[in-house]
């Protein structure tokens, strides 16, 4: 039995490396043998999720920046914070830089004998040949634009800029989450000295690189920065395919659903699914049943609603700062303050964000 998986991503190296694992062969066809990954970008990784990895894909302790606490403010609560998110002596969230991520997974599958690589011609794929399970992780094949271009989504009409500051050397465990008058605005700790900074700017088309690094400077009231690296910047929009799969082909990772990057939650879900995908194989497996389409349709029923959900939880906690920052309106936050002061609705969104829901 053999699985293929179209694109070479991130998503796709760390799905082909949990199926080697439950020892099934898998061929990954690319377009591009080297992506070029960014070394901007960073993953925010909730604590099941790192469970999960380093237990059924690969150890990434070593790359791991770990968190021990979130705290999120509100300008218009002139920067006090209203939520926090802790478990005592216990990381919460860990950030991992992305090409130190992928460097990983593409070093050890290419040691693996049940793995290879394949080019192909994303606009002339002819897959007529094969009843083996194809997973498509790649948003821009022919495949994609011919089964998979019924979706629900909605654009934010801003984009989001991350960089990497360096600053003199601090205890740096905490991460903040900022809502602006401009946008959410993420501090993200990947060292002592060094902090991921996501910034989703609202109507941002024609904003220029040092307006970006002037907004990053006036918010920014806990590092000493010496130097802001490479600006990088792509549209927000949020998205959710209408159907997951056609026939024995099942689309995956950001073909699935995109979301908001303000909760740090989007690669958190891709986790998720590889979690609950890989259950099913192995339940076959170990029931020696074959891995065919069917596949693909539980897989559907078990996620598809969750995911839903899960979007329009975090476009929902969107759109309420996002009125809060229109109308200066102080109550809203005030009530997420006051909230979070009881500690069993302060519990229920910590295990929400680490575990998502119906866990």
């Amino acid at each position: 039995m053999k699985i293929s998986i179209l694109g070479n991503n991130l998503t796709a190296l760390a799905l082909a490396k949990t199926l080697i694992n439950l020892k099934i062969s898998v061929e990954v066809l690319y377009t591009k043998k080297k992506l070029d990954i960014s070394k901007t970008r960073t993953i925010g990784i909730s604590k099941s999720n790192i469970d999960f990895f380093n237990e059924k894909i690969i150890d990434i302790k070593k790359l791991l920046w770990k968190l021990k606490k979130i705290e999120i403010f509100s300008d218009n609560l002139d920067s006090e914070k209203i939520i926090n998110f802790e478990k005592k002596n216990e990381q919460i969230f860990s950030i991992v830089q992305n090409y130190r991520l992928y460097n990983l997974l593409q070093g050890d599958l290419l040691k693996s004998k049940l793995y290879s690589l394949k080019s192909y011609d994303k606009n002339n794929i002819n897959l007529s040949n094969t009843n083996d399970l194809i997973i498509n992780c790649d948003p821009s094949n022919a495949i994609t634009k011919k089964y998979f271009s019924k979706k629900i989504t909605k654009k934010y009409n801003s984009c989001a800029y991350i960089t990497i500051i360096r600053h003199n050397k601090i205890i740096n465990n905490i991460a903040l989450q900022i809502f602006t008058k401009k946008g959410p605005l993420a501090f993200l700790p990947v060292s002592n000295y060094e902090t991921s900074v996501v910034f989703s700017v609202n109507n941002s088309k024609d904003l220029g690189i040092k307006n970006v690094e002037q907004l990053i400077q006036n918010k920014n009231d806990k590092y000493k920065i010496r130097s802001i690296g490479k600006i990088e910047s792509f549209d927000l929009l949020s998205l959710n395919l209408r159907s997951y799969y056609h026939k024995n082909i099942l689309a995956f990772g950001d073909l699935l659903h995109r979301i908001h990057p303000l909760a740090g939650q989007g690669f958190n879900m891709t986790i998720r699914d590889i979690k609950i995908l890989s259950n099913i194989i192995e339940n076959r497996l170990d029931l020696g049943l074959p891995l065919d389409n069917s596949i693909n349709k539980e897989f559907e029923n078990i996620v598809k609603n969750k995911n839903l959900i899960f979007s329009n939880g975090i476009d929902l906690i969107h759109e309420f700062f996002n009125f809060e920052r229109k109308t200066n309106i102080k109550f809203l936050s005030k009530s997420v303050q006051k909230l979070n002061n009881f500690k069993l609705i302060n519990k229920a969104f910590t295990k929400i964000a680490d575990k998502g829901i119906f866990s």
